[in-house]
């Protein structure tokens, strides 16, 4: 089995939608060609990010196929193919590798809620024996899923299968993630599924981080490539300044904001709502003048309050360091400074 290696950032892309709920292909492919001219190590389309629950299967391999296609083999590609049925996650899977993609992503199966074992042996190791010489990347991230393959288990599986050598991890337990390193060896990779613990996982020795999944270089691929080669290279000093540059950013990765709600007997109630991920990203890639579009549905918009949070955030990390936007501005035919500026962008955005 040839060697893939993970280290550097990889960025789990967006799905751009048009008006009518259909994929914006032309935005998809200025989005890709976007990420490849800022040097960033891999992409991973149909993840979370990608909105893999709301795209039928025709979508979620169209999504794959078009990246691959637009990618030109410029740079890895990573395709999400995870389920919570496997039979549906071996013809994803089957379809990606075929396809050419470098590696899968298989998320542990969502709201079924299998054990560790069963993940392990009725999922993972399934996949693998019916799709030869397959990469996998398990995707731990109980938060979304409901249930957790353990560490013994990934060790388990990586002792058994030469194809799988690296975990994404969205726990936010770095005792776990410890235990991975001792468990699975030096060799073994870990990536960050977390952005704002990347810095965390890859400064701590006893894990050894080798990069990051991330949501935040859609908007700053250059930016987070950069800090994982200075963390890489232990050039701490460069890595403080970019952590502190991308510090605001990452707080929109999930937004919680409390609104206030009107009662059927004319009382208000104050709720407070939780914006995951990719809506908060989705909208500050559009209020800059990025290709992102809706989400689909059941994901809609957030408040203004919400709206109004994540552009705050632009205008402080635009304020503090110009250059981890600046980016876009070529690539997209826009200025920052105007559109953070604009209130109709922004209002536009929200209920």
């Amino acid at each position: 089995m040839s060697e893939l290696t993970f280290d550097g950032a990889w960025t789990a892309l967006i799905t751009p939608f048009n008006q009518d709920g259909s994929i914006d292909w032309d935005g998809f492919q200025r989005n890709i060609n976007f990420q490849i001219a800022q040097g960033i190590s891999g992409i991973l389309p149909v993840g979370t990010t990608g909105e893999s629950p709301s795209l039928d299967w025709h979508e979620h391999e169209s999504v794959i196929d078009k990246a691959i296609e637009f990618n030109e083999g410029r740079t890895k590609l990573l395709a999400g193919t995870g389920s919570n049925s496997t039979a549906e996650a071996i013809k994803g899977s089957r379809h990606a590798h075929e396809s050419g993609a470098d590696a899968v992503l298989l998320v542990d199966c969502y709201y079924n809620g299998p054990s560790s074992l069963e993940l392990r042996k009725e999922y993972y190791e399934a996949v693998l024996d019916a799709v030869p010489g397959i990469h996998v990347v398990p995707y731990i991230i109980p938060g979304r899923t409901g249930c957790e393959m353990s560490v013994e288990d990934v060790a388990i599986l990586a002792g058994k299968y030469p194809g799988v050598h690296v975990v994404k991890e969205a726990t936010g337990n770095l005792v776990r993630m410890a235990k991975t390193r001792a468990l699975c060896g030096s060799d073994f990779q870990i990536m960050s599924g977390d952005d704002d613990l990347t810095v965390k996982m890859m400064s701590n020795p006893e894990i050894g981080a080798s990069g990051v999944i991330s949501v935040l270089s859609n908007v700053a691929p250059a930016a987070v490539e950069k800090l994982t080669r200075n963390l890489l290279d232990e050039n701490e000093v460069s890595a403080k300044h970019l952590e502190q540059s991308l510090s605001h950013l990452f707080s929109i990765v999930g937004v919680k904001i409390q609104n206030e709600r009107r009662m059927p007997d004319g009382s208000t109630a104050s709720v407070v709502d939780k914006f995951r991920n990719p809506l908060p990203i989705k909208t500050l890639m559009s209020g800059l003048g990025m290709s992102a579009g809706r989400c689909r549905q059941p994901l809609g918009k957030m408040t203004r309050a919400g709206v109004e949070h994540v552009r705050e955030v632009a205008r402080r990390t635009h304020d503090q360091d110009p250059s981890i936007l600046q980016p876009i501005e070529k690539a997209y035919g826009v200025s920052i400074q105007d559109r953070i500026e604009d209130d109709a962008v922004w209002k536009a955005l929200a209920y």
